[in-house]
């Protein structure tokens, strides 16, 4: 393993990780504390990393060469009933992880291009890449509006309200089945939805890169 392949999956942990703080500040923001007092804003990774979705996910898909790095973090906690605006609350905690993410494409997606004039060597370029490419792939797949993902939390408070108790009780029974159903999950996004889905990652990278 190259230092090239370390650094793309220190990047990954690192971006989800602040995916989750991300959380957890806007959270924090709307009036309520339960992260900030259990020390889940800072950006630490050893804090929020997951031993299933931080390390060994990735490095299965990483030895497995499956074509695309995920993982997830620790999830930060916080409690809805706190947040000042009970109608969008939720949806702007959950929105806050994809957007960081997205940030974070847009951050690195300027150095590739400022990279002639600022002297970056080619192998800041290549990582840079990878990042841009992971933080697309980790605000987009979190955005699927399907629980327990963010884009669920998103998309509720736009439903009438009867579908929208209903998308709360399918939340629930997906939440009750824990590890086998998030190994469903991404067994589904894998074997149905990875094709499509790259090419949508894919072609806003090099959008955002300029290739």
């Amino acid at each position: 393993m190259g230092i090239i392949e370390i650094a793309t999956i220190i990047a990954l942990i690192l971006s989800i990780v602040l995916h989750e703080v991300a959380h957890g500040y806007a959270a924090n923001w709307l009036g309520d504390p339960t992260a900030r007092l259990a020390g889940r804003l800072s950006p630490n990774p050893f804090l929020h990393i997951d031993p299933l979705g931080s390390v060994l996910i990735p490095a299965i898909l990483f030895l497995s060469n499956a074509g695309f790095l995920f993982g997830w973090a620790k999830p930060v906690p916080y409690n809805p009933y706190n947040l000042s605006n009970q109608r969008w609350g939720e949806a702007i905690v959950a929105a806050a992880g994809p957007l960081t993410n997205f940030l974070l494409a847009i951050i690195f997606a300027l150095l590739i291009r400022l990279a002639v004039p600022f002297g970056l060597s080619e192998s800041f370029i290549e990582l840079a890449s990878y990042i841009v490419s992971i933080n697309v792939l980790l605000g987009l797949f979190n955005l699927i509006p399907i629980p327990p993902l963010d884009g669920s939390k998103v998309l509720e408070p736009f439903l009438p309200f009867a579908l929208r108790m209903k998308y709360r009780s399918f939340g629930s029974f997906v939440d009750r089945l824990g590890l086998i159903g998030s190994f469903l999950l991404i067994f589904i996004f894998i074997q149905i939805l990875w094709h499509p889905f790259s090419i949508v990652v894919y072609g806003i990278s090099n959008f955002l890169i300029g290739f």
